[in-house]
């Protein structure tokens, strides 16, 4: 059985449409703002750590309430604002965010801790469907590079929560987290503005008749979700290995190089920020030379560096993250493009989907690792960690999609 999509190609698209570069950028920002703000939460993890006396195992659990409140979530909100979109749910879940930091601030017990957690994952599932959403409308046919300029504010926020951490948390302890809700606030008016955009866009498109069709996707049913499978497979490479990383890459540094907390996550702050860089080449790339090309350059083409990272001294250790970090990171926005393509007309559920699965994948192996690290070492956890890439080699099963694609018929 095959499935036939009609779809309009990308140059039509990006002949009638101007890319919103205004609205991505906004979008972009927020994202930026966000996801600063849930990076608070891993940087600071070394501050918990010693407050509250916690296992790894422990920390793990932080990590994994974030993110399967929003991989639970973020699928069920895709769907329904496919059907049922919300423009101003963005700033809603930025709430949700902001009363979550509020808590953290303020949190006197493992359980409020927790409690915090699962209101940022909470606002985070709300943000990603609905924003990618956003990106791709304001996009102008230019998918990945639309969808890389909204992850990359994600990834350049990511990056800094180590950095104001090490700055402002650290020093002036766990209260200080609550002088960072005035991100959040910034980030609902900003928020607030896209979703009068989206309104805008949504009784505009009401009053013009729908655009033809020209291509027909037409590939069997079983392909589909056969592709999908593996895309999610690629995810959970991906994000098993970050989780190594986001988590616990400060402690392995102070382990096994004695590294104070700061310069750590200084460390830390280089790394993600080598992320951010990694996405926008990722999806620029992925626009030109096809994105199966870089999804299979990104996840397999990091294998050598992961192997080598463990070995490392502290000089190549930097090396080697900023190299892992570029190379991995290209993935994800290719990744979601592709999925996107192959369900046309469905982007909230398919980001929702694979954002959510990327989330739960970080937080699920953010549990696993912390009670690995517990049960055996931190280094240890960096040799199993480093065979995780291999997993690329399935991205050789991935179809072309131009050869599925089929010019429609303009006969009556």
């Amino acid at each position: 059985m095959s499935t036939a999509i009609n779809v309009p190609p990308a140059p039509e698209i990006h002949h009638a449409e101007k890319t919103g570069f205004r609205v991505l950028g906004a979008i972009s920002f927020s994202h930026f703002l966000n996801d600063m703000i849930q990076s608070l939460i891993l940087a600071i993890y070394p501050l918990l750590k010693n407050n509250f006396q916690l296992s790894f195992a422990q920390i793990g659990l932080i990590t994994l309430t974030y993110q399967i409140t929003a991989s639970i979530l973020q699928p069920l909100v895709g769907l329904y604002t496919d059907k049922h979109p919300k423009p101003y749910s963005l700033a809603l879940g930025m709430s949700f965010t902001l009363i979550g930091l509020l808590t953290l601030s303020m949190a006197s017990s493992y359980g409020i801790i927790l409690f915090a957690a699962a209101l940022v994952g909470t606002g985070s599932s709300i943000f990603h469907p609905e924003s990618s959403r956003v990106a791709r409308m304001a996009s102008g046919g230019r998918h990945g590079l639309a969808q890389s300029i909204f992850q990359v504010g994600g990834n350049a926020g990511s990056s800094m929560g180590p950095l104001l951490a090490a700055w402002i948390i650290i020093p002036h302890g766990q209260s200080s987290i609550a002088w960072f809700s005035l991100a959040a606030l910034l980030a609902i008016i900003v928020l607030w503005q896209i979703g009068n955009w989206y309104k805008q866009q949504r009784l505009a498109s009401k009053g013009k008749p729908a655009r033809a069709a020209t291509h027909t996707l037409i590939m069997p049913q079983k392909k589909v979700l056969f592709s999908i499978a593996i895309l999610l497979t690629l995810v959970f490479s991906k994000y098993f290995y970050m989780a190594s990383l986001s988590s616990y890459f400060t402690f392995y540094l102070i382990h096994k190089f004695q590294l104070p907390v700061q310069s750590a996550q200084i460390h830390l702050f280089i790394f993600l920020f080598s992320v951010a860089v990694g996405t926008v080449l990722g999806g620029v790339i992925g626009d030109k030379l096809g994105r199966k090309l870089v999804i299979w350059i990104s996840i397999l083409g990091v294998a050598p560096f992961t192997l080598l990272l463990p070995y490392a001294n502290l000089f190549w250790t930097g090396i080697l993250t900023v190299i892992i970090g570029v190379i991995l990171a290209s993935a994800f926005s290719a990744i979601i493009v592709f999925a996107q393509e192959l369900v046309p007309g469905k982007v909230g559920t398919i980001s929702g989907l694979f954002f959510g699965f990327a989330f739960g994948m970080g937080g699920i192996g953010a549990a696993s690792l912390g009670k690995l690290a517990d049960m055996t070492d931190i280094n240890f956890v960096y040799q199993v960690c480093s065979f995780l890439p291999l997993i690329g080699l399935l991205a050789a099963f991935l179809p072309d999609m131009k050869h599925y694609r089929k010019p429609v018929s303009n006969t009556n």
